[in-house]
Parts: structure tokens; sequence; C-alpha cells
């Protein structure tokens, strides 16, 4: 009858075009077996690599003046709300600054603390014109403060070969530069060993 024959030219399109590696001859050969097989072929997917993002180069970001201060920014007064921000900061992160607090104890947590906002002066340096500079620091890089003065002005303060001293409830406390040179996100994770005597 003509429905059979329709169904074979069905079946033997329906192998072909689920079985494109097979010969005709082999797909006639699976047809008289009562039990057909049918294999499938998957296309392997290629797997797109995720693109990290990508931040701004060292390069980008000076071009780009983000870490420029405008120069009508550079007024001391502005940035005073910002030093009783750093105050209370500290007073919280060392319990209060009891009068029974441990020096080193405080000392310790000073290390590891974020110091934009903090007044500090240089008590020592192998260049004498630093020598009694105090602002408020407003960045902190790796190797350099950048602080304004009293007098509205803008000094970048290298730490090698400087000592600067920090002022806060009248305990005070001196950072060697020398030994400060890192970045304040890595600062918070280093563990400072104390040395008995520390020079320039």
């Amino acid at each position: 009858p003509q429905g059979s024959e329709e169904a074979k030219a069905f079946v033997n399109a329906f192998l072909k075009r689920s079985m494109p590696k097979k010969k005709d001859e082999a797909i006639q050969d699976i047809l008289t077996r009562k039990a057909v097989v049918l294999q499938h072929y998957s296309k392997k997917k290629t797997k797109q690599k995720r693109r990290k993002a990508k931040g701004f180069t060292a390069k980008q970001r000076r071009e780009m003046h983000l870490f420029e201060i405008e120069p009508e920014q550079q007024r001391y007064a502005i940035f005073l709300p910002l030093h009783e921000l750093w105050k209370q900061y500290i007073r919280d992160l060392c319990h209060g600054l009891r009068p029974d607090v441990q020096p080193h104890m405080v000392q310790g947590k000073l290390l590891k603390a974020d110091l934009h906002g903090a007044i500090v002066t240089v008590t020592k340096s192998k260049c004498p014109s630093y020598v009694g500079i105090t602002g408020i620091i407003l960045q902190e890089f790796k190797h350099v403060f950048k602080i304004i003065t009293k007098e509205d002005k803008l000094k970048v303060i290298p730490k090698l070969n400087n000592v600067f001293s920090v002022e806060i409830d009248g305990f005070i406390s001196y950072i060697y530069g020398s030994k400060f040179q890192l970045r304040a996100s890595e600062r918070s994770a280093k563990k400072f060993k104390l040395k008995g005597t520390i020079d320039l």
C-alpha cells in the first residue's frame, strides 16, 4: 500500500538526518534489525572566557587627574571637619583612649589605622626644611603624604628619612616614615614588629 512506502521513505530520510556519518548501506543494514539505536552528535560549545573588568592604569589615572585636588579646594578650614571625624574614628578604634590604656596598644592600632584626616607634624628629617611642617593628611600614597597646612598650602612630604608625630587627646605617637612605606590598604593587613631603636 501507498502508506507503507511513504512511511519507509520517511524513516530513510529521518535516519539520514539522525545519522549523517552513516552510509546508505549501513542504514539499510540497521533497518533489517528489530531495534534501531539513534546516535546523537552534539556540537561542542566553545566556552567564552570571561573578561575581568580592568581598572584604570596608573598612567590613565594621572592623565585623568583623579588624585589632584583643585586649587580652590586647597583650604585648611575645609578639612577641619574631616579631622574631627578622624579623631572620633581613633577614639572608637582605641576604645575611648582612656588614661589606663596601654601605650603600645594605641601605637599598634595607629600603625594600622587610616590616617586621612590626621594632623601630623614633621619632627625629624634629613632635610631640615621639612622639620616643623604641620597639617592635615589629605592623601596617603606608598611613598608620600599630601598634607594641607594652616597657611592653605598643599605639601607633598616623602615618608623616607622623615619622622612624623600624631597627637590625639594628649597621646603622642611617632611614625617612622622609612618603615611606613606602604599603601593604607596594605598597612591594615601587615604585622609590625616592635623594635627598640629605629633610625632615620
